[in-house]
């Protein structure tokens, strides 16, 4: 089953953001743009690039007012120790989510249960509270943030012109299309 279009399941769940522990729960992600974006764990390998990544390129989300919220299965304390730790997870400034129970891991349907951790997901939620985009790549597969803002604001133009869509390669400001009879065969 798709989760394309369904609503964000209940979880409440420990976070960390710029020195601070705090709850983080479903309702935080509805009312803006939310990013959730699962990654396999806290001192390894691909993860510190992608959420580097995220973290350089963090202000620019902002200013589309969507808010990312990191996820691994790791606890809340082991992302401070981590972001006190790490050159590349200081920069962070958006929240960390821990999800030690995996109970967020299987709401979205990444959880790779026979080691315990949670696949590279990546999922773009509407202030619904609505999954609007989902991504999913193998544990070696880093994600891209540039692309991942590439798409969150396609979300948003598409949500704000329900009558037009978005081609492939978009980016903001370039055409878009409306789909009609007239266009079907010629594109």
């Amino acid at each position: 089953m798709s989760l394309i279009n369904t609503e964000i399941k209940p979880f409440k769940a420990q976070a960390f953001k710029e020195g601070k522990f705090f709850e983080v729960s479903d309702a935080d992600l509805k009312g803006k743009w939310s990013i959730v974006f699962f990654y396999p764990a806290d001192f390894t390998f691909v993860c510190p690039t992608e959420l580097e990544d995220l973290a350089d390129n963090y202000a620019e989300f902002q200013k589309l007012g969507a808010e990312i919220y990191s996820v691994s299965t790791d606890t809340h304390f082991a992302h401070k120790a981590w972001h006190d730790s790490s050159e590349a997870i200081k920069k962070i400034k958006y929240t960390m989510v821990g999800d030690p129970t995996g109970v967020i891991s299987r709401n979205f349907e990444v959880m790779i249960e026979d080691v315990g951790l949670a696949d590279r997901g990546t999922f773009v939620i509407d202030p619904d509270g609505k999954i609007q985009i989902l991504e999913i790549n193998a544990g070696g597969i880093g994600r891209d943030a540039s692309e991942l803002l590439r798409k969150v604001k396609a979300a948003q133009y598409v949500a704000a012109h329900p009558n037009e869509v978005c081609p492939a390669k978009w980016k903001e400001g370039e055409k878009t299309l409306e789909p009609s009879l007239d266009l079907v065969g010629k594109i």
